[in-house]
């Protein structure tokens, strides 16, 4: 792996562990054990580091930086939360890794919780231009729409050329086809590696969660995750407890709605009965009264 050295048993991220309360209370997203097997905290060799990490970096051993996964811990239910509050107000999320060791992982976790995402090549413009993007995606539609009039009184040529520019716009959009709009965060790993999706995103004002190295400036996002990101179990433990915060939101809002709505027939029930009652009392009056003009007259 370039960059990074073996120094596994060779230090222990124990040493530096400070526990909190919230972690004390079993609230946390992830848990250390956890992140310390996948080998979460193994940063990149001292001399490509970018000074701006200084801050999550522990120690360093055998010229390798080793992560503080305390912070790491705290920058995931940080991002949690952010995420649950978001997906509340239904917010979209686009999911970002192109990088090899995150693609097949970022497509599972995006489509487990039914959100966006890009896996392959970032196409320069995918946001700043999106307009673009979604004629291109209208055109893959176009494409795939069986019993299409494009096909027809086509020669076999042209027909293989059509065929092959639907197979290169699908490869392309495929984690977007259904994004009408612009995405309401990015979740990214590797945000050195994804620069120019998140330069995107930051001319646009859309927030940013990103698994960050040592060799990235954090300050380029709104919610760094320090850790390996170059560790496909890191990137999974990490991602997966973000696509959970989805799901979470997701069912607070059902179980609200359904509370609501327990609520709203509950009380239309009580008016109901309520009425009913008020009915039977006028009735009851109304016989009284009847009985009193009787006697009166007699």
């Amino acid at each position: 792996m370039p960059g990074k050295l073996n120094v596994k048993n060779q230090v222990n991220p124990e040493q530096g562990r400070i526990f909190n309360s919230q972690s004390d209370k079993n609230m946390d997203k992830v848990k250390f054990e956890d992140l310390l097997g996948t080998g979460a905290h193994f940063g990149h060799v001292t001399r490509k580091w970018n000074p701006n990490f200084k801050p999550y970096i522990l120690s360093d051993k055998n010229g390798v930086h080793i992560i503080d996964l305390e912070q790491t811990i705290d920058s995931i239910n940080k991002a949690c939360e952010f995420i649950k509050n978001l997906v509340s107000k239904n917010g979209e999320i686009l999911f970002v890794g192109t990088k090899k060791q995150a693609q097949d992982i970022i497509q599972q976790e995006a489509d487990r919780c039914s959100m966006f995402y890009i896996v392959e090549r970032w196409l320069g413009g995918t946001l700043t231009n999106f307009s673009t993007i979604k004629k291109s995606i209208k055109r893959l539609k176009m494409l795939e729409k069986e019993g299409s009039n494009l096909y027809t009184n086509m020669t076999k040529k042209e027909t293989q050329m059509l065929n092959r520019e639907k197979v290169k716009l699908a490869d392309q959009h495929r984690g977007i086809k259904d994004m009408r709009r612009l995405p309401d965060v990015l979740v990214v790993v590797d945000a050195q590696y994804e620069d120019t999706a998140i330069r995107e995103a930051k001319r646009l004002e859309i927030p940013v969660v990103a698994i960050v190295d040592s060799n990235t400036n954090p300050k380029k996002v709104d919610y760094p995750i320090p850790a390996n990101d170059d560790s496909m179990r890191t990137i999974q433990i990490i991602i997966a407890a973000l696509a959970d915060s989805v799901l979470e939101a997701r069912t607070e809002k059902t179980t609200d709605k359904k509370e609501t709505k327990n609520k709203s027939d509950n009380k239309l029930a009580k008016n109901s009965i309520d009425d009913k009652k008020f009915e039977l009392e006028d009735d009851v009056s109304d016989d009284n009264n009847t009985d009193d003009g009787k006697l009166e007259e007699e």
